[in-house]
């Protein structure tokens, strides 16, 4: 269960929850038990899903008052106060969206499982690897692509000086644009090195 859980990640979760918001109307609240919604807000919480939200009624009030402001400069200030204080309005409106989510949590997994969830990303290695994985990721996609290009590099080395035994003259080298060909995408592989001369 431990392994599943580290599996998880921040961004599975996050796609679990935007996965759910868009298609998971199916099950109604009352048919899901005040425990199983419990459940659901720790773990939600311990993943912190949905802190990313928090930014969407600031976002979309301060792209509307530059729209606004844009268009009627001569009444900045009314402008600013207004969708401030209709922005604010709203605010509450955001218990809204955490209803939703820990719906689309409790449809998602049981209750047994959510807890297992909670307790993971509650402890200290769980915050550690919802702090740091992404880093460790990025990391390790580098590792790949320098690996790759190594593999890529030698493997063409060593195809081409096979081959020049086998087909000699029939053989074509590769065009430049196509010797990283195999390599992880991004990676700049080394130029394989050269292939001995077709004997006469």
């Amino acid at each position: 269960m431990m392994g599943k859980l580290a599996g998880l990640g921040k961004a599975a979760a996050a796609s679990i929850l935007i996965s759910g918001l868009v298609f998971g109307t199916a099950v109604r609240a009352q048919e899901i038990s005040a425990e199983h919604i419990a459940a659901a807000k720790q773990a939600i919480t311990a993943l912190g899903v949905t802190d990313r939200f928090d930014n969407i009624l600031p976002g979309l009030a301060e792209r509307l008052k530059s729209e606004l402001i844009q268009a009627s400069p001569n009444v900045q200030d009314q402008i600013t106060a207004t969708v401030d204080a209709k922005a604010l309005e709203l605010a509450p409106r955001r218990a809204d969206l955490e209803k939703e989510a820990a719906l689309t949590y409790a449809r998602a997994f049981s209750i047994d499982e959510l807890k297992a969830i909670s307790a993971f990303y509650g402890s200290e290695a769980g915050k550690k690897l919802l702090k740091d994985g992404p880093i460790a990721t990025r990391e390790l996609m580098k590792a790949a692509d320098i690996w790759a290009a190594g593999i890529n590099r030698d493997l063409n080395s060593a195809s081409m000086s096979e081959l020049q035994k086998v087909a000699g003259a029939d053989l074509q080298p590769l065009p430049a644009n196509e010797a990283n060909v195999g390599g992880a995408p991004g990676a700049t592989a080394p130029a394989p090195a050269a292939a001995p001369a077709p004997k006469p």
